[in-house]
């Protein structure tokens, strides 16, 4: 047994013993690595568990260009990448956005690409159980559809033929502190995460300690409500395919009429599978109860931007994604 093998080592390897499709055995992947804690643990945790298990393994960073020390920071993470043999790639954002959208949209068409270039089949981040309950909350505030309550999900896709695959969901951000400093792994402080003009930050900051006082463990079982929605969206997966496909023109459209011959949540869900099928995230509820105005029969075509560059557009009879 390896040196280095700990109880949290045991944990993720029980884990991808039990659900063998999440990280296959010697699949090609890419990890997204920040520099910060639970990447570091998660990088470690997967270099110790590489020899079990086959891999093969390449890291990719991004440089947001935010700060000035950033340049100097990926340098380093690059020095310590080299000293493990592991390949990294460090992409530096040419025109940078000071916005949390902005910034995971960068990243992921990053990841994207840099898969898409070495061959790799999965992406991995290092999301934990707190970023789990922090988004849950952002997203109830935000009024989201049931489907968001279940978001990062331990496995979805990223693009045809590349799956996203967070691995640590059942670990807290006090197991990956924990992880680094048991097995002496550097950590790259962003202080960008103390920015109390980015939402997620305030939740973690201000709003999660206040509901730790109030009910201790409460992280936790937020995490825990998160994952069960996600159970629930993976189960109608099937039955949502079986659904979509009496709605389909072709691969790429979507009959209008059918669709608004539906009750309003049975085509929210159904829309909303379409254009995770298609790799985009799921609208907002906001946005969403616009649409549903403009596609009723007495309207014309017309198009809603939406991430990643896309528009949702449709004509009389049809609904298409547009780039």
């Amino acid at each position: 047994m390896a040196i280095s093998w700990s109880t949290y080592h045991l944990r993720l390897h029980q884990r991808l013993l039990r659900e063998p499709l999440l990280l296959p055995p010697g699949a090609q992947l890419l990890l997204a690595v920040s520099g910060g804690q639970d990447s570091m643990a998660l990088t470690a945790l997967m270099l110790d568990l590489q020899r079990l298990h086959h891999w093969q393994l390449q890291l990719w960073h991004g440089n947001h260009c935010w700060r000035q020390e950033s340049e100097q920071q990926a340098a380093a993470l690059a020095a310590w990448a080299k000293s493990k043999n592991l390949k990294i790639q460090i992409d530096s954002w040419a025109n940078p956005l000071h916005t949390e959208a902005a910034a995971r949209e960068w990243r992921y068409s990053c990841l994207e690409q840099q898969a898409k270039t070495e061959g790799c089949q999965i992406v991995l981040t290092a999301h934990t159980a707190n970023d789990r309950s922090e988004t849950l909350l952002l997203h109830l505030a935000r009024g989201s559809h049931r489907r968001g309550l279940g978001s990062l999900m331990a496995q979805r896709q990223l693009c045809p033929g590349i799956q996203l695959v967070r691995p640590l969901l059942n670990f807290s951000r006090a197991d990956t502190a924990r992880i680094c400093e048991t097995l002496a792994i550097p950590i790259w402080l962003d202080p960008s995460n103390t920015d109390q003009r980015f939402s997620r930050n305030r939740i973690r900051n201000e709003v999660l300690p206040v509901l730790e006082q109030l009910h201790p463990g409460a992280t936790q079982r937020m995490a825990a409500t998160a994952e069960g929605f996600s159970a629930e969206q993976e189960n109608y997966g099937e039955l949502l395919d079986l659904a979509l496909k009496a709605l389909q023109a072709d691969d790429s459209k979507i009959q209008r009429k059918k669709l608004m011959a539906l009750s309003i949540p049975c085509r929210g869900q159904l829309l909303q599978h379409w254009l995770l099928q298609q790799g985009l995230a799921a609208m907002g509820a906001s946005q969403i109860k616009q649409l549903w105005p403009q596609l009723e029969s007495n309207r014309g075509p017309n198009q809603m931007v939406l991430a990643k560059g896309k528009t949702l557009e449709w004509d009389r009879l049809h609904i298409w994604l547009n780039s």
